[in-house]
């Protein structure tokens, strides 16, 4: 059989609640020309059967033996596994846009590009809107994974995803800059096509193991034909004040997440850098807690 153009890589750890919405979002894909490995970072939960009651011949689980604790351990593993020309991350707890391969993949054909990355929405807990997230690689900030789609040539030829006890920046920023560094071009894809729902926003969460507002967004995308387009206009008009100029609202959005990217950046740069990055990993272990690891 031919190979197929993306490998959709879903990595995961013990909460199967959230997989049967990201994994239906990447099978409700308008480009249908890919596979999906779901990879357990050493999962004991049901994960498995979960991904296995899907019944798709392109879908497939592997888990690996231990627990790395972070997705660089089942993306890497992905990788290996990869048939495609294209890899494509998406969180377990995120979904994809209907559109969302075909943008991808048509801007890196149109391009030649080695990374695209796109437009996502951002939903904080309790909020009805999402606040877009858009990269900044003239900083050497690409956007998140569920964003981000590489050609398979940038990692074979810059290696594969670090161990985040090893770096001072979060392993798809280290990834993302040494693809720069590497004389890849980066090719911004101009369309809304991923939401993201941070656990690192979400107390307990691995824990609890909520699976509702996955369920209520992928509802609305289902359902919603013009749902980008409509979800674009309500982060433009996000409340009534701003109404008479929603371009206003929009910016102020992107100014906050501005800001809060480059405050994280001076924290690291003013000696505080302790409280969120180490050497060991410090960051991504204080989060793990938080979120109920």
């Amino acid at each position: 059989m031919p190979s197929p153009r993306v490998t959709v890589i879903i990595a995961t750890y013990n909460w199967s609640t959230v997989l049967p919405y990201a994994i239906e979002s990447v099978l409700n894909q308008t480009m249908r020309d890919y596979e999906l490995l779901v990879i357990g970072d050493g999962c004991t939960d049901d994960s498995e059967q979960v991904v296995a009651a899907i019944r798709d011949p392109r879908v497939r689980w592997i888990n690996l033996p231990a627990n790395t604790g972070h997705q660089a351990g089942p993306n890497n593993r992905g990788i290996k596994e990869a048939k495609g020309e294209f890899v494509a991350y998406l969180g377990h707890d995120d979904l994809w846009l209907r559109h969302h391969l075909q943008c991808m993949t048509d801007k890196l054909d149109e391009t030649g590009a080695g990374v695209a990355c796109s437009l996502l929405a951002r939903i904080l807990p309790g909020r009805d809107i999402g606040a877009p997230v858009m990269p900044m690689p003239e900083h050497g900030m690409g956007g998140p994974p569920s964003c981000t789609m590489y050609r398979r040539s940038v990692t074979d030829k810059i290696g594969r995803w670090k161990n985040y006890r090893e770096l001072n920046v979060a392993p798809e920023t280290d990834l993302f800059r040494r693809a720069q560094a590497a004389g890849f071009q980066v090719a911004f894809v101009p369309r809304l096509t991923a939401i993201k729902f941070p656990a690192s926003q979400r107390k307990d969460v691995y824990r609890d193991r909520p699976s509702h507002e996955q369920a209520t967004w992928l509802a609305r995308i289902q359902s919603d034909p013009d749902f980008e387009s409509t979800h674009l206009v309500r982060m433009i008009m996000a409340d009534e004040v701003t109404r008479a100029m929603p371009a206003r609202k929009l910016i102020r959005i992107l100014f906050q997440e501005l800001k809060r990217r480059l405050a994280w950046r001076l924290s690291r740069r003013s000696g505080l850098k302790a409280i969120f990055w180490s050497a060991k990993g410090g960051g991504i272990d204080y989060l793990r807690k938080y979120k109920g690891l």
